[in-house]
């Protein structure tokens, strides 16, 4: 079973990764695809994320996860047209987490270097459950992290969420309604997983500060 949170369309590579594919042959509806639009940020994100991994917990009951903690979906990003937060990001790995299943932790794509250390600096200790502190210690790279010096940082402004409340509870009822065409694990202990998840989004939040 593959799951995959992305921005699809309008040439964006690498131009797969639509709703409707969900793998092939026998593989038919082990896919998952949730396509995103610009401006993905925090609240929207983790109120997506959560519902439809808890799904594929409870349906698919897998052994263990690999998750890639690609870093490109960040704000401020070169490449990337996302809008989150270190900590937004942090949240979707702290989930996983907190499912108690054994799980390989990977990096992914980031083309903003300090925050992609960042991240995946603060990921691990969310993993280890040892808090951090926001200001950084002074290190032979510290003046990558100008002019804040600090592990975290706000999303952009100016950046536009595009992924409306009606857009996304849309997708996550088509990707649920897919889920139902596979069998559900049989003979595997069922977990239990957080119920409070799921309910429709309520619209994204602004947050005004200025960018790193």
């Amino acid at each position: 079973m593959t799951c995959s949170f992305h921005k699809y369309g309008e040439g964006f590579f690498p131009g797969t990764g639509n709703l409707d594919e969900i793998g092939e042959d026998s593989g038919k509806g082990y896919s998952v695809n949730f396509p995103l639009l610009d401006g993905m940020d925090d609240i929207s994100y983790e109120n997506t994320f959560k519902p439809v991994v808890q799904r594929i917990v409870e349906h698919f009951q897998p052994e263990a996860v690999v998750l890639q903690c690609g870093a490109d979906s960040l704000a401020h990003d070169k490449l990337g047209v996302f809008n989150l937060t270190v900590e937004g990001h942090g949240k979707c790995v702290d989930y996983v987490r907190s499912l108690g299943l054994p799980a390989l932790v990977l990096g992914g794509g980031g083309y903003n270097i300090r925050n992609v250390a960042r991240c995946w600096v603060y990921e691990t200790s969310v993993l280890l459950k040892r808090p951090i502190s926001d200001e950084l210690p002074y290190n032979d790279y510290w003046d990558y992290f100008a002019p804040s010096y600090r592990l975290h940082y706000p999303p952009r402004p100016d950046l536009n969420n595009q992924n409306t409340p009606a857009y996304i509870n849309k997708v996550l009822s088509q990707v649920l309604e897919n889920l139902k065409s596979i069998e559900p694990a049989p003979g595997v202990q069922k977990m239990d997983v957080p119920t409070n998840l799921g309910a429709p989004i309520e619209g994204p939040v602004v947050n005004p500060n200025d960018g790193p």
